[in-house]
């Protein structure tokens, strides 16, 4: 009997595919995990915004992804689509991973940043792609973002930043962490301009960028569930001896301890940033006066 129980109900057959040219192909990406509630997802069933349909997680999604899903058709004018790359330390291996990184993403660096419009309102933006080194913050990328404000400033226009960074790179030492006060300064004299600032906060944004620009916004919002922190989680643990509670670092957690001022929807997002400039927009306030 005990040798019945441990027979397979079928029978396996181990050589089913005599050679690889027999076995079936599944194409790469036809499936998804989903991270929050663990199913298997059809990637097709994600749709252009990669929500989960079962439990409305939002997977990451590249920076031209977003732009798509954010602004008005053909309004994207790149400012500063390419800037040479440096090794400010001769750090090894440093060379290769940005060549690497570039060649996977198609993108030059972990930030876009440009103009556009938003029912037909026109902004500047920069939005981080954590696909390149986590969209990790060096020089390239503080640069990047520091012209951005600068000329958002000059031609007197809002701005829009999507953050999702593993914080400062560690390839560049302190000239990385220097970026986290250079930007601030630019979000600074943008501010003092009477100039409006929308932070939207995506998974993950931690480190020196929460430390510094993602929490600068005149208004702050979060997408769903996204990582939101400074210090890792283990890291913060070790440190006060002490187990942190559920949920800890999640965008909702942070809402509650009043360091952002709402959790967005992926897919109302748009129409959330579309009331928020036309609430701030000088020419239709002006006509309600």
């Amino acid at each position: 009997m005990e040798a019945f129980r441990n027979r397979p109900l079928f029978p396996i057959k181990r050589d089913a595919y005599e050679t690889d040219a027999q076995r079936p192909i599944v194409p790469v990406g036809l499936w998804e995990k989903c991270p929050q509630c663990q199913t298997i997802i059809y990637s097709k069933s994600l749709g252009k915004a990669k929500v989960c349909p079962h439990c409305g997680y939002n997977f990451r999604i590249t920076a031209y992804d977003r732009l798509n899903l954010i602004i008005d058709e053909g309004t994207f004018y790149e400012w500063n689509a390419v800037m040479p790359a440096e090794n400010p330390l001769d750090f090894p291996g440093y060379d290769e991973k940005l060549l690497d990184a570039k060649g996977r993403t198609g993108l030059d660096e972990a930030v876009i940043t440009g103009t556009a419009a938003i029912d037909r309102k026109r902004i500047a933006l920069c939005v981080m792609d954590s696909n390149f080194i986590m969209a990790s913050v060096g020089k390239v990328v503080g640069e990047k973002i520091t012209q951005a404000f600068e000329r958002a400033t000059e031609e007197q226009l809002p701005i829009i930043v999507f953050t999702a960074s593993g914080g400062a790179r560690m390839q560049e030492g302190i000239m990385s962490l220097m970026q986290m006060a250079k930007v601030s300064i630019a979000v600074s004299n943008h501010s003092h301009a009477g100039l409006l600032y929308i932070a939207v906060l995506t998974d993950p944004t931690t480190g020196g960028v929460t430390a510094s620009f993602a929490t600068q916004g005149d208004i702050i919002l979060a997408e769903a569930s996204s990582t939101v922190g400074f210090a890792g989680k283990r890291v913060i643990e070790q440190t006060i001896k002490a187990k942190l509670p559920e949920g800890f670092q999640t965008a909702e957690k942070v809402m509650q301890n009043g360091f952002i001022d709402k959790i967005v929807i992926r897919k109302d997002l748009r129409k959330t940033l579309q009331h928020i400039l036309a609430l701030h927009d000088p020419e239709e306030m002006g006509d309600e006066k």
